[in-house]
């Protein structure tokens, strides 16, 4: 009896718990979907820092997709425990298993090849720029909008837009790479606010940010193997039943 108890008991929080990933995912789809629909009164409502994400990210099939795997994730969970289909169970348990494997696998990669990230970052983003930039108003248009909300200039810095279309038109560097309206800046702003590369930039907003980005990677991993645990431990019990 305790035992069917504590089945019961489990099995209730994870319908509970999935119940709200599906819920979630729906969420995130059906704004995903709005913005795709009708992107401009998204605008009007969240306003500039909206704009500015959607210019650098497509905020649309994000969602779609993030909202999409939510939604199959809280489903498959949600209805395997109601029904104490095994095969469900098992599938919600594979799905969560290749999810967890694909984020410990990038944040490996993340930590290990940094540098090499980098560096294939300059070979392809460098040349694009001083062939580009200023002749291509969509790529102009999201570097002007991400050096300024980043506070940055390049990928490595001002010179990756010398003999670029803009430079040469111009005579000058991107408004965001220069200091007073006049210089441009190699290196920091004493004040660590001005200018660096984009690619520096956000390595360092990662870093000052480290602990609240580990801490929140660390919830979802346990969240993540939390429910892998639960969903086998259904699939078990219901062996016994």
């Amino acid at each position: 009896s305790a035992k069917m108890g504590c089945f019961t008991f489990i099995k209730v929080m994870m319908i509970l718990f999935n119940l709200a990933i599906f819920l979630g995912g729906g969420t995130l789809l059906g704004v995903g979907i709005w913005v795709t629909v009708d992107g401009q009164s998204f605008l009007d409502i969240f306003g500039t820092i909206s704009s500015s994400i959607m210019q650098v990210v497509n905020v649309s099939y994000f969602l779609i997709v993030i909202g999409s795997i939510l939604l199959v994730i809280g489903f498959l969970g949600c209805y395997g425990a109601q029904k104490e289909s095994k095969c469900l169970l098992m599938m919600f348990f594979s799905v969560v298993l290749i999810i967890f494997i694909a984020e410990v696998a990038a944040a490996v990669v993340a930590l290990v090849y940094t540098g090499l990230a980098e560096t294939l970052l300059t070979a392809v983003v460098t040349p694009l720029l001083k062939e580009k930039y200023g002749t291509d108003k969509s790529l102009t248009h999201i570097w002007n909008v991400t050096m300024t909300e980043v506070h940055c200039c390049g990928l490595n810095n001002y010179t990756d837009f010398t003999d670029s279309p803009w430079h040469k038109e111009h005579r000058t560097y991107p408004e965001p790479c220069l200091v007073g309206g006049l210089l441009p800046v190699a290196r920091p702003h004493l004040r660590g606010c001005l200018l660096q590369g984009c690619f520096d930039q956000i390595l360092e907003e990662i870093k000052t940010n480290a602990g609240v980005v580990g801490g929140v990677a660390a919830g979802i991993a346990a969240l993540e193997i939390a429910s892998m645990a639960v969903s086998m431990y259904l699939y078990c019990k219901l062996d016994e039943k």
